[in-house]
C-alpha cells in the first residue's frame, strides 16, 4: 500500500498491517490468540506469537483505505459480542494511528473457544 504525503511516497507492506493487527487483537481481553484452519485436517489451530499474522487478512481498497478480516480463538465464558466489539475498536484505532491509513472495515471471525 502506498501513502502519498507532501514530502513523498511511503510504501507500507501488507506484513506490517498483519503484524500490527495481530498484536492489537491479541492484546484484547478474552482473546486466546489468532487462529488458522489447517488445510490437511480441517481443524482450527492456535497460532504462536511469531506466526499470528496468518490469522489476519488485509485487503487494500481503491480509495486508500484497508479492510481487515481476523480469525481468533477466545476464552470460554466471555461475552462474544463485547469481545468482538472491543477487537474492532482497538484494531481500527491502532492501525489508523500506526500507519495513518483509514480502516474501512474490521471483520472478526471467532473460529474456536478454549476451555481453561
Amino acid at each position: 500500500m502506498k501513502v502519498q504525503t507532501e514530502r513523498g511516497t511511503i510504501q507500507i507492506s501488507s506484513e506490517v498491517f498483519t503484524n500490527i493487527t495481530g498484536a492489537a487483537a491479541t492484546n484484547c481481553y478474552g482473546v486466546k490468540g489468532m487462529a488458522v484452519r489447517s488445510k490437511t485436517d480441517g481443524l482450527v489451530h492456535l497460532l504462536r506469537r511469531e506466526s499470528m499474522s496468518k490469522g489476519v487478512k488485509v485487503t487494500a481498497n481503491e480509495d486508500g483505505s484497508v479492510s481487515i478480516e481476523l480469525h481468533i480463538i477466545v476464552d470460554n465464558g466471555v461475552n462474544l459480542t463485547a469481545v468482538c466489539r472491543s477487537i474492532m475498536s482497538e484494531v481500527r484505532y491502532v492501525v489508523s494511528r500506526s500507519t495513518g491509513t483509514e480502516v474501512r472495515s474490521v471483520d472478526v471471525c471467532v473460529d474456536s473457544m478454549v476451555i481453561g
